[in-house]
């Protein structure tokens, strides 16, 4: 089985380009912590999204957000102009998620929820306090999953 799941930062502007028969193509760099503390460091993941979702990272995804990616490794090889093998390794999306907002680096990308994702309620505001009298307690929870 080869699956890979991640959700890290940006770590610079989606690049979409365009194949020979016209399929989108985008390059992401995820930028992934790997511990906590002092020994805080970060892998730099390449990752490839392919057709509409790679024109929806480019048009909707900035430097600094917040992604998360699940898709497969893919690891290929080449010949460098001194004739040594070189090897690249990336993680072909399946699915790209949007997290957060917009970046804080104050990018100029809009804002945008995944096209699969539920909508919030019309009337639905933060801001506004909420009246405990408007819940009903359940009976019991014998019907929750967990």
């Amino acid at each position: 089985m080869n699956t890979v799941i991640l959700i890290g930062n940006l770590a610079r502007d989606p690049e979409l380009r365009y194949t020979n028969n016209g399929k989108a193509v985008a390059n992401l760099t995820v930028a992934v912590n790997r511990g906590f503390g002092k020994d805080n460091e970060a892998d730099f993941i390449r990752v490839v999204v392919w057709e509409k979702q790679a024109e929806n990272c480019a048009n909707y995804l900035a430097k600094g957000r917040k992604v998360a990616v699940q898709g497969r490794l893919q690891v290929s090889s080449y010949e460098a102009k001194d004739g040594s093998t070189r090897y690249n390794t990336d993680v072909v999306a399946n699915l790209v998620e949007f997290l957060g907002g917009e970046s804080s680096s104050g990018s100029s990308a809009q804002a945008a929820k995944p096209s699969n994702s539920p909508a919030a309620p019309v009337d639905f505001n933060p801001e506004e306090e909420i009246n405990v009298e408007d819940f009903k307690a359940m009976d019991d929870d014998e019907d929750l999953p967990f």
